[in-house]
C-alpha cells in the first residue's frame, strides 16, 4: 500500500511563542476593559462650568431694570400741575419788590400832574380830579400787566423746568439699562474666554484619563500588529508526517483473511446450486 503523508505548515518557534504570548496578552487586556468605568471619562466632571466673570455678569441682570425709578420720575414731571414743583420759591418776592417799586415811582409820576393842573388852573377842581382818576387807573392797568407778566415769567420757567426734568430722566432711563448691558456683554465676553480655557484644561485631562485607561490595550494592539508583521514576512517551516507501509506479515494475514471469505463464498454458492 502506499504511503500516508501529513504535511503542516508552521511558523517559526520565537513567532509561535509570540503568538501565544499575544494571545494571552490580549485575552487579559479585553477582561481589564470591560472594568472600565466610562463615566470616569465621559461625564460633567470635564464639562466647565461658569465662572466667577460669568457669574458676575448674571449678577447684573436685574440692573437691566433700572430704568424704572427714572421713568417714574419723568411721568412725575408731566401733567397739568406738574410745574408747581419748579415754580420759584422766591417768585412771590420778586412779584411783591417789583409791585412795590413800581408803586412807589407811580406816586412820584402825581407832583408833576398836580403841577400841570396848576399851570392849567385845573388843580383842586373837577377836571384835575378826573385827570388824576385816570392817572390812577393807568396806573392800577400798568401795575396789574406787570404783575400778569411776572406771573407769566415765573410759569414759563417752570414748564420749561418741568419739561427738562422729564427729558433728563428719559435719558436716564436709557442710558442706565444701557450701561448695565454694556458692563454684562463685557464680563460675559471675558467669562467665554475664561470658561474656554477652563474647558480646554479638562478636555486635556479627560485624553490623558482616556489614554491611561486604554494603554494596555492600544499596547497589546501594536504587539499584535507587530506578530502579524512577522507571521506575514517570515518564512514558515514544514512538517512532514509519514505513516509507515504494511509489514509482510500483516500483509500476508490480510491476504488469507481474503481468500478465507472468498472460498466461503464460492462454497456457500456450490450447496445451493446442488440443492436446486
Amino acid at each position: 500500500m502506499a504511503e500516508v503523508q501529513s504535511v503542516r505548515q508552521l511558523p517559526a518557534e520565537f513567532i509561535e511563542a509570540l503568538g501565544k504570548t499575544y494571545a494571552d496578552e490580549l485575552t487579559k487586556t479585553v477582561g481589564g476593559l470591560k472594568t472600565i468605568d466610562v463615566s470616569k471619562l465621559y461625564g460633567p466632571q470635564f464639562v466647565a462650568g461658569p465662572g466667577a466673570l460669568t457669574t458676575q455678569a448674571e449678577q447684573l441682570v436685574g440692573g437691566l431694570g433700572s430704568y424704572a425709578p427714572f421713568l417714574q420720575a419723568a411721568q412725575a414731571a408731566t401733567g397739568p400741575t406738574a410745574y408747581q414743583q419748579y415754580m420759584s420759591p422766591y417768585q412771590q418776592d420778586v412779584i411783591s419788590t417789583t409791585l412795590q417799586e413800581f408803586d412807589v415811582q407811580a406816586q412820584r409820576g402825581l407832583p408833576g400832574l398836580r403841577a400841570q393842573q396848576v399851570a392849567q388852573g385845573a388843580f383842586g377842581q373837577g377836571r384835575g380830579a378826573v385827570q388824576e382818576a385816570v392817572y390812577q387807573s393807568e396806573s392800577d392797568r400798568n401795575r396789574a400787566a406787570l404783575q400778569a407778566q411776572l406771573l407769566q415769567q415765573g410759569f414759563g420757567q417752570a414748564q420749561q423746568l418741568s419739561q427738562q426734568q422729564f427729558l433728563n430722566q428719559m435719558n436716564l432711563a436709557q442710558a442706565a439699562p444701557a450701561a448695565v448691558g454694556t458692563q454684562i456683554a463685557g464680563l460675559t465676553a471675558l467669562g467665554s474666554q475664561q470658561e474656554a480655557r477652563q474647558q480646554a484644561q479638562l478636555e486635556a485631562q479627560r485624553q490623558l484619563a482616556y489614554q491611561q485607561a486604554y494603554q494596555p490595550y492600544q499596547a497589546t494592539q501594536a504587539l499584535g500588529q507587530g506578530v502579524m508583521g512577522l507571521i506575514s514576512g517570515y518564512p514558515s517551516q514544514t512538517t512532514q508526517t509519514i505513516t509507515p507501509s504494511p509489514s509482510p506479515l500483516s500483509t500476508a494475514l490480510g491476504t488469507a483473511s481474503t481468500l478465507a471469505g472468498i472460498y466461503k463464498l464460492i462454497g456457500q454458492g456450490t450447496q445451493a446450486f446442488q440443492g436446486k
